[in-house]
């Protein structure tokens, strides 16, 4: 089948998180966009002009909402499958996290798909935006469309990979001023797919030459990031042990034209902290085990008890008790002055120590209560007033702005231990940094 290039183009975003929302806005703008999610709560919100990620300002979103599902544009929010039935594009941009064991887990993107592939009709492009490993859209999404539409890909419907690229919390690099990666299942879909998001992109866009291609593009991205901070990581723990500070270490490298500058932390998130995993699944199906990739997972997947363990060595010389002692953890979210606590490592730190029966309060006054207590099983100071004096230790795990004017010198004890994992305090006034 032909596919009419002049059509009128319909969208439907499903799943209106930290990347489906700020794409449903910007698209709004020229189009009629159907913003479809199954999280109630967010819905409401969201109708309310309220977005909670505080990745769309409230007064972008209220701009572009509307009650008229059929407007010539704007931006319409709906759980009910029925009103992404007249669409003739679907952008899927759900989450693809790991489980326990950090395998991937596709099921959004499979229930995603299999909403999409009931209401697929002849001529429709379904673009995927969820990072997932090379073959994954064409090995897993496509036959479940397939399966629930009756059609044959190809020939009645078409596909498309465009990966997302937003940065959470990141209000300089936002969505249109990205570059997008772009891709279709032919070479003449994969020109519709850029084009649409041409209309938006003021950055520009990179066709590929394939969805596999892109897929392989994402996944890498992230991978590549992983890998140079597991350097850095394993660099501050070699350095401590020679007594120098990595920071110094690395300002004065970075001199150096050709010196990539990562610095050394907690690599949590859904994207870096995931991604390399996805990677690495798919190569070892295929018969290759991934060294360099896995070392890097293992790597910053210890950093949150490795600090924990140094506060405790470092609590111990000082010569405070450490059960039932008092620490202070600053910070859960996994980055800094964004509220997503998604993969949070923090919760690595909080976990070690509590190993040693110490009681751990944590401050952030970015996360929600709800959300950490929901996600991660205990209660959080989110008010400054909440906080005692005299704790044994305090941790700096996440560099929030507001961290900047909190006196650890009054909240420690007199031989309270302050490990700044982030270097984002001056050193003289800390015991230890990463």
């Amino acid at each position: 089948m032909e596919l009419n290039m002049n059509t009128n183009k319909k969208i439907t975003i499903l799943g209106l998180g930290y990347v489906g929302l700020p794409l449903a806005v910007e698209f709004a703008k020229k189009y009629m966009v159907i913003g479809f999610d199954i999280n109630e709560k967010r819905i409401s919100e969201l109708n309310n002009g309220i977005d909670k990620t505080l990745e769309v300002e409230d007064v972008h979103l209220k701009s572009v909402l509307t009650s008229n599902p059929n407007a010539e544009t704007g931006l319409f929010i709906t759980k009910d499958t029925s009103h992404i039935a007249d669409s003739n594009i679907y952008i899927v941009t759900v989450p693809t996290p790991t489980d326990e064991f950090k395998r991937p887990v596709f099921t959004p993107l499979i229930k995603a798909s299999e909403s999409v592939g009931k209401v697929l009709k002849k001529g429709d492009i379904v673009i995927y935006e969820s990072t997932v490993y090379p073959g994954a859209t064409e090995d897993i999404c496509v036959p479940i469309l397939v399966e629930h539409s009756g059609l044959t890909f190809n020939d009645d419907f078409f596909a498309g990979y465009s990966p997302e690229r937003i940065n959470p919390g990141d209000k300089t690099h936002t969505v249109t001023k990205i570059l997008k990666v772009t891709s279709g299942s032919t070479p003449e879909i994969a020109k519709v797919v850029d084009d649409l998001y041409k209309s938006i992109i003021t950055a520009g866009t990179h066709s590929a030459p394939s969805i596999k291609v892109a897929e392989a593009a994402k996944v890498i991205e992230n991978s590549q990031r992983d890998i140079n901070i597991a350097f850095v990581n394993e660099l501050s723990k070699i350095f401590r042990l020679l007594d120098i500070d990595t920071k110094a270490v690395l300002e004065a490298a970075g001199t150096k034209w050709n010196f990539i500058n990562f610095s050394p932390g907690l690599v949590g998130g859904h994207c870096i902290g995931v991604d390399p995993y996805y990677l690495a699944q798919k190569a070892i199906e295929s018969g290759y085990n991934p060294e360099i990739i896995l070392a890097g997972r293992k790597m910053n997947d210890s950093m949150g008890s490795y600090v924990a363990q140094e506060t405790v060595k470092m609590m111990i010389k000082k010569g405070a008790r450490i059960k039932a002692s008092n620490v202070l953890v600053l910070g859960i979210t996994f980055k800094e002055n964004c509220p997503d606590i998604r993969n949070s490592r923090a919760i690595d730190i909080i976990e070690e120590f509590e190993s040693y029966e110490i009681n751990v309060d944590v401050f952030d006054p970015w996360a929600s209560k709800d959300e950490v207590k929901h996600e991660y099983g205990f209660d959080l100071l989110e008010q400054e007033s909440q906080l005692k004096t005299n704790y044994d230790a305090i941790v700096l795990a996440v560099s929030h702005n507001e961290f900047l004017k909190l006196d650890l010198q009054k909240l420690k004890s007199d031989i309270g231990v302050i490990f700044d994992v982030k270097s984002l305090l001056p050193k003289n006034t800390v015991d230890a940094r990463l």
